[in-house]
Parts: C-alpha cells; sequence; structure tokens
C-alpha cells in the first residue's frame, strides 16, 4: 500500500536583525525598508499557503515554545513585549530573539493561527507532532564579517560564503542548506547556519519551488530572505 503523498510545506527566510522592527530602527528605518519589505512579502507567501500551524525556527531556541511563551525588545531600548501565540503568562518561557522577530513579523502579516517556536535541533520532531499542514519561518542572519564596520570585522570568505547559501535559496536546493558547514558558520558569525541546516535537512529530497527576495549586507551583515514551497 502506498504512502499519502506528502504535503506541500511553505517557507519563509528572514533574518532576525532587532533593527526589522522600526521602533528600534529609528533613524535608520529608511535602510532596512526595502529588507521589512522582502520580509513582509516572504511571510505573505507562506501564509497563502493556508498552513494549520506555523513553526518559527530560529538561532538561540532550544526545545519547543508555545503559548504563554514571548520575547521582548527592552535590550533595545523599546519598550515592546511580543507574544508567540496568545497572551503572555509569567511563568512561560522567554523567546530568544530570533523567535521575538518571527513572532512579531506574524503579528505585522495579521496572522492569527497556531504558533509554535523550535530550535534548529528539534525542527524535524516539532513538525512531526504537529497535523494539518505546517509552514516554517525560517529565521537566521548570514555572516556578520562582511565589512571592515562589522560586528565581526572583514573575513574574505564571508561574502562568498552567503552567495552560497544565497545560491541554494534561490535554486530551492535543499540539499545544499543541510550539507552546509557549522564550523564555517560558526567561524563566519552566520547565525543562520544551524537553521537554515535544519530546514535543508527537513525538505531533503523534495522538489522545491524558490525565489530569492533579498540579498544585502548594509550593516556588514548577510541580510538573506526567500520564499519556498516543498513539494
Amino acid at each position: 500500500m502506498s504512502s499519502p503523498p506528502a504535503r506541500p510545506v511553505p517557507v519563509a527566510f528572514c533574518p532576525c536583525p532587532p533593527l526589522l522592527l522600526p521602533e528600534v530602527a529609528r533613524g535608520a528605518a529608511a535602510d532596512t525598508g526595502a529588507l521589512l519589505a522582502a520580509c513582509a512579502a516572504a511571510v505573505g507567501a507562506l501564509l497563502a499557503g493556508r498552513p494549520a500551524a506555523v513553526v518559527v525556527v530560529g538561532p538561540g531556541a532550544a526545545g519547543r515554545y508555545g503559548p504563554g511563551d514571548g520575547g521582548d525588545l527592552r535590550g533595545f531600548g523599546v519598550d515592546l513585549e511580543v507574544p508567540l501565540d496568545g497572551a503572555v503568562r509569567p511563568e512561560g518561557r522567554r523567546l530568544p530573539l530570533s523567535l521575538t522577530v518571527g513572532a512579531w513579523l506574524l503579528d505585522c502579516a495579521g496572522y492569527a493561527g497556531a504558533r509554535v517556536g523550535a530550535g534548529p535541533e528539534d525542527l524535524a520532531a516539532v513538525v512531526a507532532e504537529l497535523p494539518g499542514r505546517t509552514g516554517l519561518l525560517v529565521m537566521g542572519d548570514g555572516s556578520a564579517r562582511r565589512g571592515e564596520k562589522a560586528p565581526g570585522f572583514l573575513d574574505p570568505a564571508a561574502a562568498p560564503f552567503d552567495a552560497a547559501v544565497a545560491a541554494a535559496l534561490a535554486e530551492g536546493d535543499a540539499g545544499a542548506l543541510a550539507a552546509l558547514d557549522p564550523a564555517e558558520g560558526e567561524r563566519l558569525l552566520a547565525a543562520g547556519v544551524p537553521a537554515w541546516r535544519a530546514v535543508g535537512a527537513l525538505l531533503a529530497g523534495r522538489d522545491v519551488d524558490a525565489a530569492l527576495l533579498h540579498d544585502d549586507a548594509p550593516f556588514g551583515v548577510g541580510y538573506l530572505v526567500a520564499s519556498w514551497t516543498g513539494r
């Protein structure tokens, strides 16, 4: 007896700098406008796939996050609390920055459905537990060593590394994402590598419709935005 066909998996890849939020960006908001518009387009395409739930995965996360959990931007001078799913409870887990920004992007898109957070190492197990069609919001920056004023200063390997990630995102090459070198990603301060690898492994072997929506490094950090549908 043949197994049922796999459900399509809509995916949005977005970076997670706090500067995405206009309240944080302030005077730099003009520099992040195109990036924010690309993220909105990627999230819109994700939600157009009508997922029953959206799993937000990103660096700094571990385990599973759900109703009552939340994050904030107080460390960046903004008194803003962002719930993941429903009101934040005092006993809820605190979201890392990547999931906080992801939840904010879903708020901006008006998404009122179920939301789950996951660490990269936990992504496959979390997705396997969810019924219905699951969408993925994959948060993570490219190398923070793309210029002399970058957080990690300039490394000549940074731009080629991000270019290879951009090519994989543009081509829908899940295998290439899964094969990213975690040690090189850590050396180049490419925080998105663990999440990208996890999604690549999850979608390995599937046909992927892909579009790269943004590829830039305005502050010496690679910001990549893409939209995928795994078939």
